[in-house]
C-alpha cells in the first residue's frame, strides 16, 4: 500500500497540481465544514458583494454536519455528504479562492470545468466511516449559521485526515476511470 501524500492547508496552486486521481492524502490545517444551505447562503453573501464568515483563498470545505461531540472529542461521527447537492454553488466559490472540497460521490462538469479553470481539487472522504474521520478533527468551532444545527459552518482543525483524489485540477475523474476499468464487454 502506498503511504499517503502530507498535505497542508490552505492549500496553493502548487500543491494542487502535484495532486493525481487515486493518490491518497493525509490533511493537516484548518478546514471548514458546510453542506447545501450553508453553500447557498455563502453564495448569496458573494452576490451581493458582503464578506464571507472565512477567507476562501486556498480554503477548503468538507461537506459534513458532524455528530455532537462525546466528552474529549471536538466533534461526534464526521462522515462526509454526497457532493453532488453543493454542485450549484460549487463553481462560484471555486472561483472566489476555495481549492478544496471533500465529500462523497461524483460532480458535475460544471463543477469539474471549475476546477480546471481556477486550479481546484476534488477529494473523496469514505463513506461510513465518520467515527474514524472523526479522530482527525482536533478542534472544531461554530462560525456561521448556528441555527443549522449540525450544517452549521464551523472551523476545524485537523490532523493526518485521510481522504483520497477524486477529481484532479487537470479534470480526470476517478470515478468515471474507475467505471471504465470495470467495463464488461466494452
Amino acid at each position: 500500500m502506498s503511504e499517503a501524500k502530507k498535505i497542508t492547508t490552505p492549500l496553493t496552486d502548487d500543491v494542487i497540481k502535484g495532486l493525481k486521481i487515486g493518490e491518497k492524502v493525509s490533511i493537516t490545517g484548518v478546514i471548514y465544514s458546510a453542506r447545501d444551505a450553508a453553500h447557498k447562503r455563502l453564495v448569496e453573501l458573494i452576490e451581493k458583494g458582503e464578506e464571507l464568515p472565512f477567507d476562501l483563498k486556498g480554503a477548503v470545505i468538507y461537506f459534513v454536519g458532524p455528530a455532537p461531540a462525546k466528552p474529549g472529542y471536538a466533534v461526534g461521527s464526521a462522515g462526509p455528504t454526497t457532493s453532488y447537492r453543493m454542485d450549484p454553488y460549487s463553481p462560484m466559490l471555486i472561483e472566489h479562492g476555495l481549492k478544496g472540497m471533500i465529500g462523497k460521490g461524483g460532480r458535475s462538469d460544471a463543477v469539474k470545468e471549475s476546477m480546471v479553470k481556477h486550479v481546484a481539487v476534488y477529494l473523496a472522504a469514505i463513506g461510513g466511516a465518520g467515527a474514524l474521520m472523526s479522530k482527525s478533527i482536533k478542534k472544531a468551532e461554530v462560525i456561521a449559521y448556528p441555527e443549522l444545527g449540525a450544517e452549521a459552518v464551523r472551523r476545524m482543525e485537523v490532523e493526518d485526515f485521510p481522504a483520497i483524489v477524486a477529481i484532479d485540477a487537470q479534470g480526470n475523474d476517478l470515478y468515471l476511470k474507475g467505471r471504465e476499468e470495470f467495463e464488461i464487454g466494452g
